[in-house]
């Protein structure tokens, strides 16, 4: 019973704890990786072994995988990059004939999330407040501006004024301009949710953002407060959702007003907080896809658990390229 983890890039806490974690039921178990250059993978380094694939948009890439799968008796593949979603989602039946297994939400929930202005419509459906888009042809600064489908922060700015504001940037419409939520006035979290395959939120780990860097969390800290109630009031009854999505939201620093941002349906860079305060999301899984087995609500994880991340090495000898 092997697991490939795809797109694994520098997940490498992802990749150990999957590995400690198979080992612990599959003692010969493997954790693969694939990545377009996973000779430069800081995780593909660690795993139990790597594959070079293509590009997400090359239209052989879940050949690829099937092949790569099929080669090395892999049942579970565990995506990790919003590019590579839609198209796992949309191939998900082809795995499965294959007798292998994507933990991804629904198709539907993968392009609503995939998709800001979807997405907001989303959160509205299910009553759950988010960010205020503003009107480009009559803007309020300061404006907050990313992609539509957007990934790790790239291609976001703020807009403080009239002078950065560019008519250029009214050009197309891959661009959605929204309020701009000030630290000042605003807390981030990320809330890390699992949903069984049955559709049940098992359990919600928010994890409030201390620091960034280059899109992802570098210093973290679990909460557990009123913010832990509205989610799971909100989200227990979301339908399409499937293995560890990651929700971000602000919430005020004057009030208990929570603000939706967008849902990645996939694990978030920052999810190895949750795992370490007990939140085991990679054995729900293999309990679940591996095991058939049921999981149970989950809720006794540590709060104020606190995650300062730094940079390692990992040395690689006799590299030629």
């Amino acid at each position: 019973m092997n697991i490939l983890i795809t797109s694994a890039g520098r997940r490498v806490s992802l990749v150990k704890a999957f590995k400690s974690e198979l080992l612990k039921i599959f003692p010969k178990g493997m954790v693969y990786t694939a990545d377009l250059k996973p000779e430069l993978s800081p995780a593909c380094q660690i795993s139990d072994g790597y594959f070079d694939v293509v590009r997400v948009t090359d239209p052989v890439y879940c050949n690829e995988l099937i092949k790569i799968c099929r080669s090395k008796n892999i049942k579970l593949i565990i995506p990790t990059l919003d590019t590579e979603l839609i198209t796992l989602a949309e191939n998900s039946d082809r795995f499965r004939e294959n007798e292998i297994e994507v933990v991804i939400s629904s198709l539907e929930m993968v392009r609503i999330c995939r998709d800001k202005k979807k997405l907001f419509n989303y959160f509205d459906t299910i009553g759950f407040p988010r960010t205020r888009e503003i009107d480009p042809e009559n803007p309020e600064f300061p404006i907050f501006v990313k992609p539509i489908d957007g990934s790790s922060s790239i291609g976001t700015m703020v807009i403080k004024d009239e002078f950065q504001y560019s008519k250029k940037l009214l050009e197309g419409s891959d661009l959605v301009f929204l309020k701009y939520l000030s630290p000042a006035d605003f807390i981030e979290f990320t809330i890390d949710l699992y949903y069984s395959r049955k559709n049940e939120l098992i359990c919600a780990v928010p994890r409030q953002r201390i620091e960034i860097r280059n899109g992802e969390v570098s210093k973290s800290v679990t909460r557990r407060d009123s913010l832990y109630t509205t989610i799971f009031r909100v989200f227990s009854g979301c339908k399409g959702f499937a293995g560890c999505i990651t929700l971000q939201v602000f919430r005020s620093r004057h009030s208990d007003e929570i603000i939706g941002i967008e849902i990645n349906p996939r694990f978030g860079g920052g999810y190895p907080l949750s795992y370490l305060a007990g939140a085991n999301y990679p054995l729900y899984i293999i309990k679940e896809y591996l095991l058939s087995e049921d999981i149970q609500f989950f809720d006794d994880w540590t709060p104020d658990l606190l995650m300062l991340r730094y940079d390692d090495e990992i040395i690689v000898h006799d590299y030629k390229g």
